[in-house]
């Protein structure tokens, strides 16, 4: 056995391991405290809804058994397998151009993948979400959003991997720099474009048109110095019963976007505290944040990958045989066919990471609306949303990109007090 196949192997085990242990104390710890509200909660949520979060959370986090389980054995199958040098033979034998073969032999890599982590969406969304009143779609709205996703992807992606592809093979060693300057300008320009062209593709998009809450939300907006191309209403409930608010764009495209089950939900003063707690990631500079340290993290990959491309025990080792090297394509590939393996333990930062910037959030939301206002609207959305109080710590700490509801709650209690 090469050695690298050794390495692989180890942190794909350790990955898998670590997954399903955390999902089977997460599910423990649930139904250990699903006959109890937590004391902070118990005037607010009834048992009833209690119960319904923790039996909604086990159901998901057991059909995330299955996405593991699939995930894993995927990438064994296209690895060590043997898959991807059957698509890279076939590929051969129709496309001698390597630009053009490469990017047959990635597309059709990724499709096979995305085909068979279809059913697990469908039984996701026709199962699960429709077992606990979520669910809005139909399994025409199923494949319609499918066909225009997958449209969407190809008509964004297929010129990017082009460009990728071609910068690789044609800007010597250190291509990877051109690569990241091209990742990076096209990043910013799906985020310029997406509110007004990829959005609405998905859903409808109407002005906001209650006219207290405009002003209410427009003064909240001039005292933070905070400036909107519009308030607008996004019809979620075709889809789900659940709810949120969000802000998305830069620069002059930035827009606020209620979901209608928002709305319908929450009063006035609930709504501009969480729109608060929203301005709050702008006015610290979250967004600008998270967006710099994914550029720096892609151009330390982007790295890595230029090393890796030159070695031939990098092929090997997963099982790929290549008539020449660097294969860039298949390197390519395989990088970020495995990088989940060895990255995964790392998630735990990100999510730390993210909490932090959750409760500076809700610190300016207390400071410029009301934290008694966001506690209110918080529990409307946990319980709306069917959203565990309970999550087991260490699965919480692992994965969550906000804080436990205990916790956060406690903390705005602690503001409003002062």
């Amino acid at each position: 056995m090469e050695a690298f196949t050794a390495v692989f192997l180890f942190a794909l085990l350790l990955t898998f391991c670590v997954r399903m242990w955390l999902a089977m104390r997460h599910i423990h710890y649930v139904l250990a405290h699903r006959e109890n509200v937590p004391a902070n909660f118990s005037s607010r949520i009834n048992l009833e809804a209690h119960r319904k979060a923790a039996d909604y959370t086990c159901a998901k986090t057991r059909l995330g058994y299955a996405s593991i389980l699939l995930e894993t054995v995927l990438l064994l199958i296209f690895t060590l397998g043997g898959a991807l040098n059957v698509l890279d033979a076939f590929w051969s034998n129709w496309l001698s151009d390597p630009l053009f073969h490469g990017m047959a032999l990635i597309i059709s890599a990724v499709s096979l993948m995305s085909l068979a982590a279809i059913p697990i969406s469908y039984y996701r969304t026709f199962v699960i979400e429709q077992q606990f009143g979520f669910n809005k779609m139909t399994p025409r709205m199923f494949l319609k959003d499918l066909a225009s996703r997958t449209l969407l992807s190809i008509l964004l992606g297929t010129p990017l991997l082009f460009a990728v592809l071609w910068l690789m093979e044609q800007m010597g060693t250190n291509w990877w720099i051109y690569v990241w300057l091209a990742w990076m300008g096209f990043n910013l320009a799906v985020l310029a474009i997406y509110p007004t062209w990829i959005a609405p593709l998905f859903n409808k998009f109407t002005p906001l048109e209650d006219a207290p809450l405009k002003v209410r939300i427009e003064q909240l907006l001039q005292k933070c110095g905070f400036k909107s191309s519009g308030l607008f209403v996004m019809d979620g409930s075709r889809r789900s019963n659940h709810g949120n608010a969000y802000f998305t764009g830069f620069g002059k495209t930035k827009r606020i976007v209620f979901f209608d089950t928002l709305l319908s939900r929450l009063d006035g003063s609930e709504i501009e505290a969480v729109l608060a707690h929203e301005l709050g990631h702008f006015k610290r500079r979250h967004v600008v944040k998270r967006i710099l340290w994914t550029f720096a993290m892609s151009l330390a990959f982007l790295w890595v990958l230029g090393y890796l491309m030159q070695q031939d025990w990098f092929y090997r080792g997963l099982g790929v045989s290549v008539s020449s090297i660097p294969s860039t394509a298949m390197a390519l590939l395989l990088f970020f066919l495995i990088m989940p393996a060895f990255t995964s333990l790392f998630q735990p930062v990100a999510s730390l990471y993210s909490r932090k910037h959750e409760f500076e959030a809700d610190e300016y939301a207390a400071h410029n609306a009301s934290a008694s206002d966001l506690i209110r609207a918080l529990v409307k959305l946990y319980q709306d949303n069917a959203a565990t109080l309970t999550p087991d710590p260490l699965h919480s700490a692992f994965y969550d990109t906000h804080p436990p509801a205990a916790i956060r709650i406690a903390r705005l209690q602690n503001l409003a007090h002062n």
